[in-house]
């Protein structure tokens, strides 16, 4: 059986999986704007991340992965969103990327919900076995029309070598890289020496993980623009926060 065979076949057993959707929102504190809504796994009841995804096998990864896309357009449309839409995804998950993303295309356009307007994002924590087909799907991805964006940046097994081989569109730095940066000078070095390299490769940067004021007050003067995080707002289940609820520093 082919990749493109294999991937089509598992396609069909996304319903499978009983899981629902959280949404916590990404904004822009110089337009002081939601810019985007990220879409974050969770059980049907509202379990977490952790407990749904550790019941996962080799096996059941790929139908997890594209059941995720789906239940996350689905909910998104449902909701109304009108910004972008984040959809996280497993790299080691995708056996063809077109063929793979034929699902995700399919109820794109029975929720009406705009191509142009996700951005898929894979993690470094990951460990990516061919880099080569990272690659693949990372340029099929933005061929397409979505934009794409390595996660928890910082934390994981590529780091900046993984930046050298090809770029998304955005970037997010990991919690671990930004906790308390108001207090440790290395991190602060990090954070600009690495807004430097973002502005001659054309990344968007985005901070992730942020819990107080004064990390805001720092990453802002450090040239950084969006955020994620529960100091602005909590993840909402099958919920979107509205803007008036976030809190701006």
């Amino acid at each position: 059986m082919s990749d493109r065979e294999g991937c089509e076949g598992q396609c069909l057993e996304q319903n499978e999986f009983a899981i629902a959707m959280a949404f916590q929102p990404v904004v822009d504190i110089s337009s002081r704007t939601i810019v985007s809504y990220e879409a974050l796994v969770r059980g049907k009841n509202g379990e977490s991340a952790g407990q749904v995804m550790s019941a996962l096998t080799d096996e059941t990864r790929y139908g997890f992965d594209q059941a995720c896309r789906v239940r996350a357009i689905e909910t998104a449309a449902k909701l109304g969103l009108d910004r972008r839409l984040n959809i996280n995804f497993m790299p080691n998950a995708v056996y063809h990327p077109e063929a793979c993303l034929r699902l995700t295309l399919q109820c794109a356009a029975a929720s009406s919900f705009p191509l142009d307007k996700i951005t898929f994002e894979f993690t470094e924590d990951e460990r990516v076995i061919d880099r080569d087909h990272l690659r693949s799907i990372v340029t099929t991805y933005q061929r397409f029309g979505f934009r794409t964006a390595l996660d928890d940046f910082g934390a994981g097994y590529a780091g900046l070598s993984l930046l050298g081989d090809f770029q998304p569109d955005y970037v997010k730095l990991d919690r671990s890289i930004i906790m308390d940066i108001h207090e440790n000078k290395a991190r602060r070095a990090i954070v600009a020496g690495f807004m430097t390299t973002a502005r001659m490769l054309d990344l968007t940067v985005v901070a992730e993980g942020v819990e107080k004021a004064e990390e805001v007050s720092v990453l802002a003067g450090l040239g950084v623009t969006l955020f994620q995080g529960y100091y602005f707002a909590r993840p909402q289940f099958e919920a979107l926060v509205p803007e008036e609820a976030i809190v701006w520093p």
